[in-house]
């Protein structure tokens, strides 16, 4: 008996003493999206935060491709000693086991959640549409079955995504045209060449602000700070239209416990700085950060809401 408390106690130890000696090197913080983007930005901004706070440096590294899955796989096949960090988003965490047929990795086996760092609501936007508010664009849908197109940044992101909740959710019928990403989408909307689209909402701020879109609600609980006059779908009465794009860190399944646990303590005072919170508020995200117990929890949550959303519009990425 004695040498199992022995054992046990030498194993606290030695827990303890890792915690505290990480990192005793540089950390890679994998963002699979481009340089510039929004995931990029929180990266960075978590990374110089860490760094000051940990001590040692903390290396944004772009790995773009595949809706985020080049990354994420990078980070799914690393060793699990927490060098290799990723900052996840939707797709990667939670989605794309949905969409794609083929991928490298398995987000729930191989990834392990750390902290959920901020999440935005999208902004509805429509153009040459006879619709005032949001209501009135339903009535209006649904009296012109098929003659409505919207765009989006890809088949399975959030953008058609949350398009397809709406349709289902009000019985909707309206034509999707998947665009190779943001840029080309919103191009068209201002055309005329579709008519409704969703995005988070600075992406299309300035162009509502200069009336040539018309912003009718915004998917979340509550109203956006930088939208305040937009209404939220929860106060137009469909709460379950909740529609948040987030972003997460993560690190390799193995990794050890007490890395996880620091890793996330000092996540959640990153994020709140006066200054981090700041730079996200100029993106249009909410600060959260979470516990990883807490993570798994929304991620848990953000699968099963989807997955259903996904195998009813058939919606593929390969």
């Amino acid at each position: 008996m004695a040498r199992v408390f022995a054992f046990v106690a030498l194993f606290v130890v030695s827990a303890l003493a890792g915690a505290q000696g990480y990192p005793a090197k540089p950390v890679k913080v994998v963002v699979p999206y481009p340089a510039g983007s929004t995931p990029d930005i929180v990266g960075r901004t978590l990374s110089n935060k860490l760094q000051e706070s940990l001590g040692q440096p903390f290396v944004v590294e772009n790995r773009t491709g595949a809706g985020g899955n080049i990354g994420a796989e990078a980070v799914a096949k690393a060793a699990p000693d927490g060098y290799t960090l990723l900052i996840g988003i939707n797709g990667p965490a939670a989605i794309n086991k949905f969409l794609y047929k083929n991928l490298g990795y398995d987000s729930d086996r191989d990834l392990l959640p750390i902290s959920l760092l901020a999440s935005a609501p999208q902004l509805l936007v429509v153009n040459g549409v006879e619709a005032g508010d949001f209501k009135s664009f339903l009535q209006y849908v649904k009296g012109h079955p098929g003659k409505i197109s919207y765009g989006s940044a890809g088949s399975g992101s959030a953008s058609h995504l949350t398009m397809e909740l709406l349709k289902s959710d009000a019985r909707l019928f309206m034509v999707h045209i998947p665009y190779r990403g943001f840029p080309p989408a919103l191009t068209d909307l201002l055309a005329g060449n579709i008519q409704a689209m969703f995005a988070i909402v600075p992406a299309v701020l300035p162009q509502v602000k200069a009336g040539k879109l018309k912003a009718l609600a915004v998917t979340g609980l509550k109203r956006s700070a930088l939208a305040a006059d937009i209404p939220s779908v929860a106060e137009l009465g469909y709460p379950q239209l909740e529609s948040l794009a987030w972003i997460g860190l993560l690190a390799t399944a193995g990794t050890p416990p007490e890395v996880v646990q620091k890793l996330s303590a000092e996540s959640m005072k990153a994020m709140h700085a006066a200054d981090a919170r700041e730079a996200l508020g100029k993106q249009g995200f909410d600060v959260v950060g979470s516990t990883p117990a807490e993570f798994s929890r929304w991620i848990k949550a953000e699968a099963g809401k989807w997955s259903k959303v996904i195998k009813a519009s058939g919606a593929t990425a390969d």
